[in-house]
């Protein structure tokens, strides 16, 4: 094992690895991701991450550790955005589509909507994702298993748990 001068758990290094290190990192994100704010919180999310996992990051790998972590943090981020911002084009689609319904259907309807909203909060970002492309972008599970990148079995696992999951919060549907 190193001596501890020598690690970046060392404040002086894990100081010196930062200074030289962020602002590129910074800029790597920024240029991926196209979103100045989320780059800066990104950075400080993986320093954060490197500065806890200090003891089982060595020095020559930290730098690979920082953009990993940043990475896969604003992959997760994009994804989960992508799933948010389609189903709130079907909320805003199903509500153009019921203006016209009576007042006891509109108060069912958003008593339902809020169970979904609370339901599908509950579900793992990749859970909701195979489901809302699923059954909201009528996606074949081959589909989604080519844009998520996994296989289809990882596909029908994670919709047969989302479904298991949103039966037991709002029932069958």
């Amino acid at each position: 094992m190193q001596n501890e001068e020598e690690t970046i758990c060392n404040e002086r290094i894990f100081n010196d690895f930062f200074e030289s290190n962020a602002k590129l990192l910074r800029n790597y994100l920024y240029y991926k991701f196209g979103d100045l704010d989320q780059a800066e919180d990104l950075v400080q999310e993986s320093f954060i991450k490197l500065w806890n996992n200090c003891s089982k990051v060595s020095t020559g790998k930290a730098k690979s550790y920082v953009y990993t972590v940043a990475t896969n943090l604003g992959i997760s981020i994009t994804r989960h955005q992508k799933v948010k911002f389609k189903y709130q084009d079907y909320v805003k689609h199903v509500k153009s589509d019921v203006d016209n319904q009576s007042p006891e259907f509109l108060a069912l309807e958003d008593e339902f909507k809020v169970k979904l909203d609370n339901a599908l909060a509950k579900l793992s970002d990749r859970q909701r994702e195979v489901f809302l492309l699923s059954r909201i972008d009528k996606k074949t599970y081959k589909e989604i298993a080519q844009l998520s990148d996994v296989s289809v079995k990882a596909v029908e696992k994670l919709m047969h748990k989302a479904l298991l999951s949103l039966r037991e919060s709002i029932g069958n549907i």
